[in-house]
């Protein structure tokens, strides 16, 4: 099974180019963030068209992801729960499914809040959201199944993981307290898989769209898929398709795909 995991920042200005891939590269499920659209503008039948089933958690005009499978679709989730009752999340950036192929495989798509600018509620709900989605996948892992937590985590893990770390000081995205928070994750007992299939340093994800960052490799490794025991037992190997990065009209990042031998 080939999980991909894409932020394609607004689908339907990019659905040329996500279809075009879609129909080269043929995973057997994907997430989607940064759809940038309601459920019922998400462009369902397109992909159906391809043999996917779509399960979608949109918002208008910011965030929103989708998850696309051939096979079926069970125990949907739109959201994370919350820590303490009573809370709204007007944001869309979880969805959960268990696929039902014959070896069923629990896959979560998120797109964890980028938290900037520093000292600001926004850092401040990009940690509480940590939070909840480390509560949450505690819960997952004692369910003791193949389970792959794949998305736009908007953490850059390690300074080998950024092209100019110091460029990146200042940023949400490599600050000491979402980097511990993205280790509290994985201590649960996740596996990281792109550094267990690979590793090599360099093994970027985004390219910002500003001064040269793709001609020049000025990137960061920001989507990650995480395993739980039973899933990073069967890891084949994770692909980056960096070549997406140089299309027409690109999204900054790219498709990642882990394969599991199921």
């Amino acid at each position: 099974m080939r999980i991909a995991t894409w932020n394609v920042n607004s689908i339907n200005a990019r659905l040329d180019n996500v279809l075009g891939w879609f129909e080269s590269a043929a995973p057997d499920v994907a997430v989607l963030q940064e759809i940038k659209c309601l459920d019922e503008k998400f462009p369902a039948e397109a992909f159906e068209r391809l043999g996917y089933n779509v399960a979608v958690h949109g918002q208008k005009t910011y965030n929103g992801v989708a998850m696309l499978s051939k096979f079926p679709l069970e125990e949907v989730r739109r959201g994370l729960p919350f820590l303490d009752d009573g809370e709204v999340d007007e944001q869309a950036r979880y969805i959960e499914a268990v696929i039902g192929a014959p070896t069923p495989v629990r896959v979560a798509g998120i797109y964890l809040p980028n938290g900037n600018p520093l000292g600001t509620e926004k850092f401040a709900y990009k940690l509480a959201w940590m939070r909840r989605l480390q509560a949450h996948a505690r819960g997952l892992l004692e369910l003791e199944e193949p389970l792959v937590i794949a998305g736009d985590y908007n953490v850059i893990p390690e300074a080998e993981d950024v092209a100019n770390p110091q460029a990146w000081l200042g940023d949400a995205l490599f600050q000491p307290e979402s980097r511990a928070a993205f280790r509290a994750l994985k201590n649960l007992g996740f596996t990281d898989a792109y550094m267990q299939a690979d590793g090599t340093p360099g093994g970027y994800t985004f390219w910002d769209y500003q001064a040269g960052a793709w001609p020049r490799n000025l990137g960061i490794r920001i989507d990650h898929l995480l395993l739980s025991p039973q899933a990073a037992d069967k890891l084949a190997g994770v692909v980056i398709h960096r070549d997406e990065r140089d299309r027409e009209k690109p999204s900054d990042h790219v498709p990642v795909v882990a394969e599991l031998r199921l």
